[in-house]
């Protein structure tokens, strides 16, 4: 199901990395002049998601849709995996130190597993990154990922494979409000069913509703968590674009405000948005089915 959706939803994030990095001043079709200080500064202003999407198509092909694809289909299982794995294990740990299953467990839980998954896995995703950020023309050589590997070996180290990390360590934050509010939906939920059937002897049993209210307290929360914490996202493609000006977390944030304004921070949101409902919502819905299955 992960590799499934992963391939189905390629071509948005190809669209939602490029609309997020600066490369996407190439597609500029409009350039508005604004004063600051008595200078005239240009402001540009970036193509929305269609508009970017039919740009790939006509000027590099379809194929460039599915650039970064490899990595991708590597990163997405062991990613999954890992976290929910910490997660599950740091949940457990914590609820017999603070109050079972409180907010505070939750917190916790979310933010240990999220940066265990970033350390673990951000190699993969920085080359995926800059695989999804090499526009080529029709019929000119596209580099591989074994190629990227290369290059960034070269040019930066082993130091390079973790660029954009401190980003995600502050996109953690956006795993932490997704799953407190998620907990707390599905907590009330439960709360509701067990108001409702009062008199049912085993209140554990699940029928399908359950996972169709799960599956909605997954895209309601992160929908919250993915708005309230989305520059992250733009900082972290910006940190990992090929010889940058950008250095660190708090340098490219100031860096992209003075120069493009705070709605650049929300480039591709949009289109993340489209793209990560639906796989939130069935991932978590996944998740509770099996840890249901494996306690019955």
């Amino acid at each position: 199901m992960l590799l499934f959706s992963a391939i189905l939803t390629c071509p948005l994030e190809v669209v939602k990395t490029r609309l997020q990095s600066s490369s996407v001043t190439l597609y500029i079709s409009e350039v508005q002049l604004s004063t600051v200080n008595g200078a005239s500064v240009a402001r540009m202003s970036p193509p929305g998601p269609l508009h970017c999407l039919k740009l790939i198509l006509e000027k590099e092909g379809p194929r460039s849709l599915f650039r970064g694809l490899g990595p991708n289909l590597v990163g997405v299982a062991p990613s999954r995996a890992i976290y929910f794995a910490a997660y599950s294990t740091a949940k457990e740990k914590l609820n017999n130190v603070f109050d079972p299953d409180s907010t505070q467990v939750h917190m916790l839980s979310a933010g240990l597993a999220g940066f265990t998954a970033i350390t673990a896995t951000n190699p993969i995703w920085l080359i995926k990154t800059r695989l999804q950020l090499d526009a080529r023309n029709r019929g000119e050589r596209r580099m591989s990922a074994f190629e990227c590997v290369r290059r960034v070996y070269q040019s930066d180290g082993l130091r390079g494979f973790y660029r954009g990390m401190s980003a995600s360590y502050a996109g953690i934050s956006e795993t932490v409000i997704h799953f407190v509010i998620y907990e707390s939906i599905k907590r009330k939920l439960i709360e509701s069913k067990a108001n409702a059937n009062m008199d049912d002897e085993d209140e554990s049993v699940k029928d399908a509703s359950d996972f169709v209210g799960m599956m909605l307290a997954a895209a309601t929360s992160k929908t919250c968590a993915t708005s309230i914490a989305y520059p992250h996202e733009v900082i972290r493609t910006r940190l990992r674009e090929e010889g940058s000006k950008y250095r660190s977390f708090f340098q490219t944030l100031n860096m992209v405000v003075r120069e493009e304004g705070y709605r650049a921070l929300y480039r591709g949101l949009t289109t993340h948005l489209v793209r990560q409902i639906p796989n939130t919502a069935i991932m978590m819905c996944t998740y509770e089915l099996v840890v249901y299955l494996l306690n019955g």
